[in-house]
C-alpha cells in the first residue's frame, strides 16, 4: 500500500499528518504543492472522489487576496482552475493510497485511523 501525501511542508495540518504517519510506521511519498504544483488530472480526480467544495480552501489568506470577480460564481471548472494556479487554495493535506479510490482532505485523526489502520 503506497500512501501519497500532498501539501506544503510548513503547514501545521500537514505536519500533524506526517507525524501521525511516522508514528505508526506508515511509509508515504510527499508531494510539495509549492515546489511541484498539481496536475489538472490529479485535481479533477480528487474532485471526483471528495468534491471540489471540500478541496477549495476558502478560509486562507490566498482566498481573501483574490479579486472579488475571481471569487464570484465559483463552480467546479473555475475552482479547479484557481487551485491549479494558486496551490495554496487546496485544503491540506490531501492523502490517497495507490489502488484505492478514497481521498482524504484535511487531517482528522479518527478518519485517518479508519482509512489506514
Amino acid at each position: 500500500m503506497t500512501i501519497h501525501l500532498y501539501g506544503i511542508p510548513n503547514c501545521e495540518s500537514v505536519r500533524k499528518a506526517r507525524k501521525w504517519l511516522d508514528g505508526r510506521g506508515l511509509g508515504y511519498t510527499f508531494h510539495d504543492f509549492k515546489k511541484e504544483g498539481v496536475e489538472p488530472d490529479t485535481l479533477s480526480h480528487w474532485a471526483d472522489r471528495c468534491g471540489w467544495e471540500v478541496l477549495l480552501n476558502r478560509r486562507g489568506t490566498t482566498w481573501r487576496k483574490l479579486e472579488d470577480a475571481q471569487k464570484e460564481d465559483v463552480d467546479r471548472e473555475k475552482a479547479l482552475a484557481l487551485m491549479e494556479e494558486h496551490t495554496s487554495l487546496i485544503k491540506r493535506p490531501v492523502m490517497e493510497r495507490e489502488g484505492d479510490s478514497h481521498v482524504l482532505v484535511g487531517f482528522t485523526q479518527s478518519e485517518w485511523e479508519n482509512a489506514l489502520c
